[in-house]
């Protein structure tokens, strides 16, 4: 029986290396999205077009603007009329500007002398961009701060591990539970239910293996592909997209073999509902698509959406595999941290491989 079992899961693994079009969209796709997402698809804004309005020169507004000219993030325009900032604002030429005060320099010496804050200068921003908004509000505040901030009022802050504020940080885990759960589950669904279409697969169930082996025999080719995609998808991660992994490797990867698993399973259970590949397909990839992207926290955060949608976005696997991935390869996390988001891949793994069993041998009978 051992020697059948191997001989089906060869036979398997014949036919995936024979498609050229599976094995393609298997192995780039993870390697595409990986580096999309990690260089193209940023969330940092690393260029905000700044003007200046100086009404009167003087030491200190020249140290602040060769400070503001001299900042990698800021692209500095020049200075400019106070009639001329609407335009500029609307034509899109800045971003933001930062107007000067008459005075700068006695408000600035007053401070030194008697540590009174007063309005030296001000930042008027396009909001249109929300994002460059704030991340040019944070910038200009940064860079011109020991100028607007009396010395009590000044805050010493620390980014803990992604002091960067790199978005690969952020994707690289969002993106592995997506690929895995979409490859898995479709390739998985999309073969049984091919196999079913032309018939193989009840030439195969009248054979002397038993069904279970036959279906286990499918999805050891497809955990061997998803286990080259997470070897390529980590080796990216760390070599190119610079993600700390620490020692606690051995922990990721115990964790996504959990996944995998999982993913197979949906994958088997999908197949005992679709009749058609198109079908399958589009379970596979449209309608889980969707709960991934948008109630997993790969792009927005739980905590942030309306309280309905909170529980259920525990019911999304990918919810609980990116909160570890996060928390172990970003954070450095040891076991016990994700210990509740490992207990409940295994649960789901369990309940979805049990529910897709069942309902085969229900088919079969």
């Amino acid at each position: 029986m051992k020697n059948q079992f191997l001989q089906f899961v060869k036979k398997e693994t014949l036919h995936i290396l024979r498609d050229s079009r599976t094995m393609l969209i298997a192995l780039l796709m993870p390697v595409a999205q990986i580096l999309l997402f990690g260089f193209a698809v940023s969330t940092e804004i690393n260029n905000i077009n700044v003007a200046v309005v100086v009404p009167q020169w003087c030491e200190g507004v020249r140290q602040s603007v060769e400070r503001l000219s001299a900042n990698p993030y800021i692209t500095y325009k020049g200075d400019i009329a106070p009639d001329e900032i609407d335009q500029n604002l609307r034509s899109g030429n800045v971003d933001a500007i930062v107007v000067f005060t008459h005075d700068f320099e006695k408000i600035m010496n007053e401070w030194r002398r008697n540590g009174v804050s007063k309005s030296a200068m001000q930042f008027i921003m396009d909001a249109s961009n929300t994002n460059i908004a704030q991340a040019g509000t944070g910038y200009l505040t940064n860079i011109l701060a020991s100028d607007v901030m009396a010395a009590s009022s000044m805050v010493e802050t620390h980014m803990l591990f992604n002091p960067q504020l790199k978005s690969a940080f952020n994707f690289v885990p969002g993106i592995m539970g997506m690929i895995f759960i979409l490859i898995c589950a479709l390739l998985t669904s999309v073969s049984i239910v091919r196999e079913k279409e032309t018939g193989t697969m009840d030439v195969l169930l009248v054979s002397p293996v038993r069904p279970l082996r036959i279906i286990l025999a499918k999805m050891v080719p497809y955990f061997g592909l998803s286990c080259i995609n997470l070897t390529t998808i980590l080796l990216l991660a760390r070599f190119v997209l610079g993600i700390p992994m620490g020692s606690n490797l051995w922990i990721v990867i115990l964790v996504s073999l959990v996944y995998l698993a999982l993913a197979l399973s949906l994958g088997l259970l999908v197949s005992t509902i679709a009749k058609k590949q198109v079908v399958a397909l589009l379970i596979s990839a449209a309608v889980m698509l969707l709960p991934i992207v948008m109630l997993s926290g790969m792009l927005f955060p739980i905590e942030n959406m309306p309280s309905v949608l909170q529980p259920l976005s525990a019911i999304v696997p990918a919810r609980w595999y990116i909160d570890a991935m996060r928390k172990l390869l970003i954070q450095g996390a040891s076991f016990p941290l994700i210990l509740k988001d490992f207990l409940i891949l295994i649960i789901m793994t369990i309940l979805l491989l049990a529910v897709a069993l069942k309902k085969f041998n229900d088919k079969l009978e």
